[in-house]
């Protein structure tokens, strides 16, 4: 992959819940940026679909629009996308749920959905998310940096707090980082969490909804 030895710039692009219109809009702002990854931590789609058409058909066209910007694309899967989407990811080769991928000495790993009180579509429990976390780090073995890529936020920080204030992250995807020490994490979910916060050395990022026009930088250089 064409990725610079010295430095790497992702863009993080989050919780588009099938907004097409709004996400050509700010995919041709977003070209304007240098970037040599793109990663997505799911929310694709959203229960309401366009008369006619299905929430994977909905996917599909999503993840062919963030294929246009001509990049190396990792996603994992949203608690509201459909359990199909995880194949979907599967067979467009860019899903880091539940396994991994070294690009450039950086492993990257991942785990889909989070846990409601809403019943949706994927809600893996603790243990699932620890057992699909542990899988999908087994295939970052010999990377030099570690990055975590889930749709749950981590435990207690700044990321996973609703408006009451009430904290709604994972205690296992705040463990895994602590333990793992990935040099950034990514997540999504908690809209009105979007924002960044350091857990020991690990940056950590929520980019916001990309329907409402946030999106997140990170460079990873080697020093």
């Amino acid at each position: 992959m064409n990725v610079l030895s010295d430095h790497m710039d992702i863009v993080v692009i989050s919780d588009i819940h099938g907004d097409v219109e709004n996400l050509l809009l700010y995919l041709d702002k977003i070209r304007g940026f240098k970037f040599d990854i793109v990663i997505c931590p799911g929310d694709f789609t959203d229960l309401d679909v366009p008369k006619g058409f299905t929430q994977n058909d909905v996917a599909r066209l999503i993840i062919k629009e963030l294929k246009t910007l001509k990049k190396p694309l990792l996603c994992v899967p949203g608690n509201v996308d459909s359990r199909e989407i995880i194949d979907i990811l599967e067979e467009e080769g860019v899903s880091i749920h539940q396994k991994g991928k070294i690009i450039n000495d950086v492993g990257f790993y991942g785990y889909g959905g989070a846990k409601t009180p809403f019943n949706t579509s994927i809600e893996p429990n603790e243990e699932e998310l620890k057992i699909g976390l542990e899988t999908s780090l087994k295939y970052t073995k010999g990377a030099k940096h570690l990055v975590q890529i889930t749709h749950t936020p981590p435990l207690n920080t700044r990321l996973d707090a609703i408006q009451s204030g009430i904290h709604v992250g994972s205690n296992v995807v705040r463990n895994f980082i602590e333990t793992n020490n990935p040099i950034v994490a990514i997540s999504s979910h908690i809209h009105e969490a979007k924002g960044t916060d350091r857990l020991k050395n690990t940056f950590l990022m929520n980019s916001g909804k990309f329907s409402e026009g946030y999106f997140g930088v990170i460079t990873i250089e080697n020093n």
